[in-house]
């Protein structure tokens, strides 16, 4: 007797991706997409009325982030599982996903066969993590606590919504850095620097490198050439 299809929600703010990755579920054996979400809080009202087996949930959304949405699918809604979306496997956000709950991830250039085992490989119950990001995650469970850790202070507020990655990559550039410097001071790829200054531009509303270097100067992020402590 053959299993029956595995439902799934999709959730990702960008429709052409979000359209083009349920079209494509469409097509593969195995797999009933029960509904599309633009962002975090759709998602979690889409788990909540159809009780999906799985939900392929991109990290990088409106009202609430794919790592938000995770933690409160995983603790609201057990029985579903998170697969969540990236454009890179490098992504930063993708191990507080891991923490949050998420069993597997998949890049968005991800093809058929892919989505299939990572959706069974949740299911399952196994983690649907690459040998490489398993690796990673293993080190970083194993790399040992300062013991100033015990009282953490208390994170600076950052301006715009900007994450603590994208202040660092705006302090980097207002240094001059170009990309495929910061990717190498990161250990990145210079395409996720790329993604983090498109963000940040977005969402500081500068147009280019010049004004970022102001807009970093102005909130303090980094400091002017020949200030105190600069």
């Amino acid at each position: 007797m053959s299993r029956p299809a595995a439902r799934v929600v999709v959730a990702d703010d960008q429709t052409v991706v979000r359209e083009g990755i349920v079209m494509l579920l469409g097509l593969l054996p195995g797999i009933e997409v029960v509904g599309s979400a633009g962002d975090g809080e759709e998602a979690l009202r889409l788990v909540a009325e159809h009780a999906p087996d799985v939900v392929l949930m991109d990290l990088r959304m409106p009202r609430c982030d794919g790592v938000e949405a995770t933690r409160r699918v995983r603790a609201e809604h057990p029985a579903t599982q998170v697969v969540v979306l990236t454009t890179y496997a490098d992504d930063d956000s993708l191990f507080p996903a891991l923490q949050a709950g998420a069993r597997g991830y998949l890049t968005k250039d991800a093809d058929g066969d892919e989505i299939v085992r990572a959706v069974a490989h949740v299911m399952s119950g196994e983690a649907g993590l690459s040998p490489q990001i398993q690796r990673r995650l293993l080190e970083r469970l194993a790399a040992p606590v300062p013991e100033a850790a015990s009282a953490p202070a208390a994170p600076r507020e950052l301006p715009d919504g900007l994450t603590a990655r994208e202040a660092e990559v705006l302090a980097l550039v207002a240094d001059g850095l170009s990309n495929a410097e910061i990717a190498g001071g990161l250990h990145v790829s210079t395409a996720t620097v790329k993604t983090h200054i498109n963000n940040l531009f977005a969402k500081t509303g500068v147009r280019d490198r010049a004004q970022a270097v102001r807009y970093a100067y102005r909130h303090g992020i980094a400091k002017p050439p020949g200030a105190p402590g600069g």
